[in-house]
């Protein structure tokens, strides 16, 4: 094996502010996904392997060669606590990225979660840790090896969305997003914003109260005249 590009451990990312964490926990990824515009919205394939779904936090990413763990276990030293280990294991379905006993020593050193692109295995084990999220793309018997090479905290492709270190990951029981560090702050504002702006409208759905004109007015601007038989359940 060969240091540098590959083969390399990259320094201590910018770490987004814990109230930061926490205003944006508050948040499904729906709502998140729509702010970001659909576009920074992992591949609905990486989904929950736990009874745990809900997960927040810095990004420490690692990148290893398909079928390999080796970064995964270092990780567990560089990561700090709160962060989510995101895997870029190039959706290899060759072997597990990381099973119980890794999983076990992450909650041991209060890591967050992971999001793996690629295979975990021993779920039971995984699960029986009972508030540790695992998202990835499903499992396997096979265990990986322990060689190399690999990254930790340099930019990652994971579930079809580019990661950097420190970018701050919020997964549901909808999928994963990520949030790109330096617009953390905007992002959580308009959620909120949006939050308020949207309570009425909500509010008045759930009784049946709601009106859908504004399709007919999007019909209208697309030369389309708008055709409705119900129109007196259309009360506003």
């Amino acid at each position: 094996m060969f240091p540098g590009p590959g083969f390399r451990l990259g320094g201590a990312p910018r770490r987004v502010h814990g109230d930061l964490v926490a205003g944006m926990s508050a948040f499904d990824t729906p709502a998140i996904s729509d702010q970001l515009n659909r576009l920074y919205t992992m591949s609905s394939a990486i989904r929950p392997m736990t009874d745990s779904k809900r997960l927040a936090g810095p990004a420490c990413t690692v990148k290893v060669f398909p079928g390999d763990n080796l970064m995964v276990h270092k990780a567990l030293d560089i990561a700090q606590p709160g962060d989510v280990v995101v895997v870029d294991a190039s959706s290899s379905t060759m072997t597990a990225v990381l099973g119980d006993l890794v999983a076990t020593k992450a909650r041991h050193r209060s890591l967050a979660g992971f999001v793996v692109d690629g295979l975990v295995r021993d779920l039971p084990g995984i699960r029986a840790l009972g508030d540790f999220p695992v998202f990835a793309r499903g499992t396997t018997p096979i265990g990986p090896l322990h060689r190399g090479p690999g990254e930790i905290n340099g930019a990652v492709s994971v579930g079809g969305i580019v990661v950097h270190a420190g970018d701050l990951v919020v997964a549901d029981a909808n999928g994963v997003v990520v949030v790109p560090h330096g617009d953390v702050v905007e992002i959580l504002g308009r959620l909120r914003d949006r939050a308020v702006e949207e309570s009425d409208y909500v509010a008045a759905v759930a009784m049946g109260n709601f009106s859908n004109s504004w399709v007919d007015e999007v019909l209208s601007e697309a030369g389309v005249t708008p055709k409705n038989g119900n129109a007196d359940l259309n009360a506003e």
